[in-house]
């Protein structure tokens, strides 16, 4: 018996492509696997994103793509909800999904954080931590540090016994996440190092990522360095300084984007299949190993979904990326372009047949949410007081509903307040308006109101920032409310003292709780939903919100996201392996109301249909400077190529208005582009776009989702570009928020080669108002 387990042992070895034990090194210009050189063909998934009985079929769909290695995310906040309880069980066993990986016989790559961005809620860390409100985030703050170190030794208890050298799967583990894109603080990312490596052991290989222009920043000379970027890049480019500063180490993409994400209000994010295709072709014809960020996306279920940042951006449930497998796991024009194309580095096996999808796609006919309870039947605890943010209410995700009573004030009065996200407030019932973050808002018009008279603030919270210093995204009502009004030429001011916070959680079962006592649904009112449909047969489908206002929907009791009536998305995914013949429940938590109380599953997504009430181009013409009287702080030409480049100006420029006349390309053509734009304090550093807003553009293309707002997003890879016929000259206007004092612009083009659109001749203008 003892003979023939070893032989099986041999053969289940040789079958998956593993030995009993093996090793993963760096060697001269190559990585070794085992001894033998290597290139790391990587396919991106995150467990979370994926309903755990596709798993495998997720695993064995990038397999028939030709990738040898899965890279994931360990999402620390799904898995410490509450401080100091770990789940690692069912959707959350990322032990099992790497020994799925392995059995398919995949190498499995490790990204632990802390911090993963990853378009997801707080970018990975607990909302928790922020009841601690003078935390450091990502920096050696004693107690951040504290609990970082409790995680990882969770997270190593599931996956220290997986790594290579002990039989497992896992070849490589990741110190933090494009820390050079946060900061520069390499204590802390030493810090970080030193607690893998005491869990991983000394033999395992630990990298970091960043981007060709911030790596150095960070970068630990004992430490795999590898570079980010994404589709169209110029990959010479790209790992041009890495070349100068280890001229002998192996090369990795660690993340070549192959779409990218969606955020409500903006049209569906795509990115060439071409474009995709030939950078990895080019980078394997040199031997350079990455992963393909995203291979397959999946869903943002429940309330995960992130934001990013400046301003507050927050993202879509689905998180489709116009990855090569779609949302859904089927293959797509991109998979199969990528598919023929990998099938030349194979050293002449050929590729696993594509697997049949585990589920039928169906279609539900239209049904109705009959069922319904008030939203504030949702509340499950209050506190009188000071106004307190959900995380003084020891709650993670949800609505608050804050209410006061006013003095008489006998004129129309301005209500500011900072609502983190989106807000309604009601004067004796009556809602008198909105204040919605995404649009930058933090204020609206009161009417008169007589003593005694209620006000009622709900505010829902969309996803904490996950991407900058904005991270650190307290939710709620985050500053005092003032009430503003001028009476008898005088301006008087109000802050009300005294408020009732009430919590309403948005889980499975505070809606339960709150439709145990329901009634008929009325029409267009906030609260609580529900209804039915029936099944004769299971199967992936896609239910249709429309007509629905905002909020989260659940199905027979799974979170399955994030709905908003603006788009781009309009239905949500729902897999068949949660639903069941005969009838299925559908609960909707909508914090405005729908316009029609019905819902129908369809058999294709709709990710790219927006009702919103303005048009999103940044063209209204009362924003468009005359710039006829206006002197240009500076004017010049832009080098050709990519890069940053920076234009000092003579002496320090005070305003509020940046402008830039774009007059002509490097490439003798109209159409123009700019990836990134940083602004200079008087002290040489650069300044906070926290506050920053797109205000006008002469020509946007809005086609391929390049707006204004693209030249400060944090992302070196997406950029503003105008439409392909209009002419010139091109001009932008961006509020900064406030008057600045600035010493030189940074510009960076486009990140392909040859730099698309760069700009040529240019004027600057810093302006103290707009018309």
């Amino acid at each position: 018996m003892k003979r023939l387990f070893f032989v099986c042992l041999l053969l289940l070895s040789v079958m998956v492509g593993y030995s009993a034990n093996g090793t993963f090194k760096v060697g001269s210009g190559t990585f070794l696997l085992s001894g033998k050189p290597f290139v790391v063909k990587a396919a991106e998934l995150h467990y979370p994103r994926i309903p755990q009985p596709y798993w495998e079929h997720r695993i064995k769909m990038c397999k028939a793509l030709g990738m040898n290695t899965i890279c994931l995310y360990v999402f620390w906040n799904i898995h410490e909800q509450q401080e100091g309880v770990f789940d690692f069980s069912g959707q959350n066993d990322v032990a099992a999904f790497c020994r799925l990986c392995q059995k398919n016989g995949m190498y499995v790559i490790v990204r632990p954080g802390p911090y993963v961005c990853a378009e997801w809620d707080m970018g990975g860390l607990p909302w928790w931590l922020l009841k601690k409100k003078d935390i450091r985030l990502r920096e050696q703050d004693p107690y951040f540090m504290e609990r970082v170190r409790i995680f990882e030794q969770k997270v190593g208890e599931q996956l220290a016994s997986l790594t290579i050298q002990r039989g497992g799967p896992i070849i490589m583990i990741q110190v933090e996440n494009e820390y050079g894109s946060y900061g520069t603080d390499k204590p802390y990312v030493s810090e970080i190092r030193d607690c893998l490596r005491s869990i991983y052991g000394a033999e395992m290989t630990l990298f970091q990522c960043d981007w060709a222009s911030n790596f150095e920043n960070n970068g630990l000379s004992d430490l795999v360095w590898t570079m980010n970027f994404g589709t169209g890049a110029n990959i010479d480019e790209q790992f041009k300084r890495l070349g100068e500063l280890r001229p002998d180490a192996p090369k990795m993409c660690s993340e070549f984007w192959s779409g990218w994400f969606d955020k409500w209000g903006a049209r569906h994010e795509t990115r060439p299949a071409a474009d995709m295709v030939a950078g990895i072709d080019r980078m394997l014809s040199k031997g350079i190993s990455f992963s393909l960020y995203m291979t397959h996306g999946g869903t943002s279920f429940g309330h995960w979904a992130g934001a990013n940042s400046p301003g507050f951006a927050p993202d879509v449930t689905s998180y489709d990326y116009d990855a090569p497998i779609n949302e859904y796991g089927l293959a797509t024009p991109k998979f199969d372009e990528l598919r023929k194309m990998m099938a030349k580095y194979t050293d002449g096996r050929k590729l696993p047949a594509v697997p049949k999808a585990p589920m039928p796609i169906i279609a539900v006919p239209e049904f109705e949410l009959t069922e319904f309870a008030p939203l504030e039947a949702g509340v499950t605890g209050q506190k009188e007081g000071t106004l307190m943010t959900f995380e003084e209410m020891d709650m993670g995700w949800g609505t608050m509903v804050y209410t006061t009573h006013l003095p008489e004030i006998p004129v129309k009065s301005v209500l500011t307040a900072d609502c983190h996200d989106f807000a309604q407030v009601f004067v004796d019932g009556k809602l008198v308006g909105k204040i919605d973050r995404v649009k930058n808002e933090r204020s609206l018009v009161l009417p008169a109101v007589k003593e005694k008279a209620e006000l009622k603030i709900v505010v829902e919270a969309m996803g904490r920032i996950n991407f900058g210093r904005g991270i650190k995204d307290f939710k709620g009502i985050v500053s005092e409310v003032t009430i503003t009004a001028d009476i008898d030429d005088c301006e008087t001011v109000w802050k009300p003292r005294r408020w009732t916070n009430a919590t309403i959680p948005d889980d499975y079962a505070t809606a339960q709780k709150a439709l145990a006592t329901h009634h008929d649904a009325p029409a267009s009112q906030p609260g609580y939903y529900r209804g039915y449909f029936q099944l004769s047969k299971v199967g992936d489908t896609f239910l249709n919100f429309e007509h629905w206002g905002k909020g989260q929907v659940y199905v027979n009791g799974h979170a399955m996201g994030r709905i908003w009536s603006i788009g781009p998305q309009q239905t949500l995914y729902v897999p068949g392996c949660w639903l069941k013949k005969g009838r299925n429940e559908v609960v909707v938590l909508d914090v405005v109301g729908p316009k029609q109380t019905t819902v129908w599953g369809q058999k294709e997504p709709e990710l790219n249909k927006l009702q919103l009430e303005k048009p999103d181009k940044h063209n209204n013409i009362s924003d468009k400077p005359d710039l006829n009287a206006a002197n240009p702080i500076a004017k010049g030409t832009f080098q050709s190529g990519n890069g940053w480049q920076t234009i000092r100006f003579p002496h320090p420029q005070k305003g509020r208005y940046l402008a830039i006349e774009c007059l002509s390309t490097h490439q003798d053509a109209s159409q123009v582009a700019i990836a990134e734009i940083y602004l200079r304090g008087t002290n040489g550093q650069r300044l906070s776009r926290e506050l920053w807003t797109a205000k006008y553009a002469s020509s946007e293309n809005e086609n391929g989702n390049h707006m204004l707002d693209k030249t400060f997003d944090l992302q070196e890879s997406t950029f503003w570009q105008t439409e392909r016929k209009a002419a010139f000259p091109h001009l932008l206007v961006i509020d900064l928020g406030s008057e600045q004092t600035v010493s030189a612009l940074e510009y960076l083009p486009r990140a392909e080669q040859g730099a698309p659109g760069s700009v040529k001749d240019y004027r600057i203008f810093l302006l103290a108002s707009l018309p």
